[in-house]
């Protein structure tokens, strides 16, 4: 959705009561960063690793 699609369907009032409600937040602490510094780097966690096909699969004994 463009910007401009978003103040079509919201409106100009909607929009300001959101960025003053956005001004009043506190500023994250330097451990809060840190850890959505992590969650967005690797939303999924750690990246798995591929492991080969066991022939004790159920697939592989019938095949």
């Amino acid at each position: 959705m463009t910007r401009e699609e978003r103040r079509a369907i919201l409106g100009d009032g909607v929009i300001a009561r959101i960025r003053e409600r956005v001004a009043q937040a506190p500023e994250p602490s330097d451990e809060v960063v840190e850890v959505l510094r992590r969650i967005m780097t690797r939303p999924g966690g750690a990246v798995p690793v591929p492991r080969p096909i066991s022939a004790s699969w159920p697939a592989a004994k019938a095949a």
